[in-house]
C-alpha cells in the first residue's frame, strides 16, 4: 500500500471534508482518505496512489494543492 500527503486550500467545513472523501474515493486505488481541516492536509492511501490524478481531482473539486 502507498500513501500520499497533500496540502489544499478552501478547505473550511465538515462539508469540504466529505466533498473531498468522496470526490478521492471513487478514484481507482484509493482506500482512505484523510483531511485535517484546520492544517489543509489531506493524506491518501491505496494501492495505486498517482499523485498527478490526486492533485488534478483535488482542483476539480475545488481545493487546489498548495506548495508546502
Amino acid at each position: 500500500m502507498s500513501s500520499l500527503q497533500l496540502h489544499a486550500r478552501n478547505i473550511k467545513c465538515a462539508g469540504c471534508v466529505a466533498n473531498i472523501k468522496n470526490g478521492l474515493t471513487e478514484l481507482a486505488g484509493v482506500e482512505a482518505v484523510e483531511v485535517d481541516i484546520a492544517s489543509g492536509r489531506v493524506s491518501i492511501e491505496g494501492s495505486a496512489v498517482d499523485p498527478a490524478t490526486i492533485t488534478a481531482k483535488l482542483a476539480t473539486l475545488g481545493y487546489p494543492v498548495t506548495q508546502d
